[in-house]
């Protein structure tokens, strides 16, 4: 049966963003390849076809949604000044609120990772050095060294306190970790 032209990339990426949805939101031990071929419509078979196991496709959803997160922050960028005080609005505000499934994969897979193995480690270390270079070239302080500083921590804070705010009960507890994130995101960001 001839395919037609892009139909095995579009099944491949069809199964990434379904699997990377699920690990978001399930976490990584909860999910099989029946679930993950399930879920992303396709047979065991096709799964199998595109990924040879569930930690290779952990693997690939963790970078390709740390590579969202470092597309994100380079259009954040590229609309001019102001662009932190906005990416920092934008993670307390939508990625606070969405549904855990489209929520960041920093906030929502660092956990994850630091139980995987070493490929999904490593593989998450180098998307995550892209991410604080993409955010450390818009950093305000004067130096490299204290621009990747800043973004290291001010990314730090985002996804730490999106996940505390996350998980706490009480609504104005989570309110009140919002609070004290933008209030110290602000001392990192400056004047954009």
């Amino acid at each position: 049966m001839a395919h037609r032209a892009g139909q095995k990339e579009e099944s491949r990426a069809r199964i990434l963003a379904s699997a990377g949805r699920g690990f978001r939101s399930r976490g990584y031990g909860a999910l099989g390849i029946d679930s993950l071929a399930k879920e992303a419509g396709v047979t065991h078979g096709a799964f199998y076809a595109h990924f040879k196991s569930k930690a290779a496709a952990f693997r690939e959803a963790v970078a390709a949604g740390m590579d969202d997160l470092r597309k994100g922050i380079g259009a954040m960028q590229d609309s001019g000044p102001g662009w932190r005080q906005r990416f920092v609005d934008f993670y307390l505000g939508e990625r606070l609120t969405c549904d855990l499934a489209e929520s960041c994969a920093l906030q929502s897979l660092t956990g994850e990772v630091a139980r995987a193995d070493d490929d999904a480690r490593e593989a998450f270390e180098s998307a995550l050095r892209a991410v604080i270079e993409t955010a450390a070239a818009g950093m305000a302080s004067a130096t490299y060294a204290e621009r990747r500083a800043d973004a290291i921590a001010l990314l730090a804070l985002l996804a730490g306190g999106v996940s505390m705010a996350r998980a706490v009960k009480d609504p104005a507890m989570s309110e009140d970790i919002v609070a004290a994130v933008r209030r110290a995101a602000a001392l990192l960001t400056g004047p954009s």
